[in-house]
């Protein structure tokens, strides 16, 4: 089990889990994984400012970004703090052998309590969305999540997915093509959009094989400040 206790220091990274070889942390809604053409400090920077700090490092910090989350969307993220992990991370993800759970709130209930969903994502470069069909276009890529509904609050619904593939805009495009848009998700048919510019997809859950200890880790990330957000604890 990793650990519970969480580290905050003064640009407010929150920290789940560190070894010497791995960290993981919360990432707040509308920060930035990797840098881009905003300019933005990301996250990933923000790391390495925190290591070089605690650990008083002369020099660069290495830290390698093993996966992202899209920049209104909140929860775990793992970074490899050593070349020797970050292949090993990087196989465990491409193999489907790191296992992740998100939570989404949407407004609409789910046709299911429980389902499987498959669709055929074509994503459109300009417009940085993704379509979902339901038979196989032109340049899809097939999308399979499942999801279960954990919850009904007064005017929304808290799912739970897990994920059987890693597609750009998955779960947003996925949900949003059975008539469950995600709460502030405007790009993919909610109706507005949230104060922050966040949306309710949080990355709930991680559980993988340390890549070096070779034992069990598992991490579970708190949900951003909100009232809906603590209605689904």
């Amino acid at each position: 089990m990793g650990s519970e206790k969480t580290i905050s220091n003064k640009e407010n990274l929150q920290v789940l889990y560190e070894d010497n070889h791995v960290i993981i942390v919360n990432k707040r809604p509308g920060d930035i994984v990797q840098g881009d053409k905003t300019g933005d400090k990301p996250l990933s920077e923000v790391v390495k400012s925190f290591l070089k700090e605690k650990y008083n490092k002369p020099g660069n910090v290495y830290l390698g970004v093993v996966h992202r989350l899209d920049r209104p969307t909140s929860g775990i993220v793992l970074f490899s703090k050593t070349s020797k992990a970050l292949p090993r991370l990087n196989k465990l993800f491409q193999n489907k052998d790191a296992q992740k759970t998100y939570w989404a709130v949407v407004k609409n209930p789910p046709p299911k309590q429980k389902d499987r969903l498959v669709h055929f994502l074509k994503r459109n470069p300009k417009q940085n969305k993704s379509y979902a069909h339901i038979k196989e276009v032109p340049d899809s890529k097939k999308a399979i999540l499942h999801y279960e509904l954990i919850k009904e609050l007064n005017n929304y619904y808290l799912l739970e997915i897990d994920l059987e593939t890693g597609r750009h805009h998955q779960i947003r495009s996925q949900l949003s093509a059975i008539g469950c848009p995600i709460k502030g998700d405007l790009k993919y048919g909610f109706d507005r959009s949230n104060k922050d510019a966040s949306i309710h997809l949080h990355a709930r859950e991680l559980r993988f094989e340390h890549p070096v200890k070779k034992v069990p880790v598992h991490v579970v990330a708190p949900t951003p400040p909100d009232p809906i957000w603590d209605a689904c604890l």
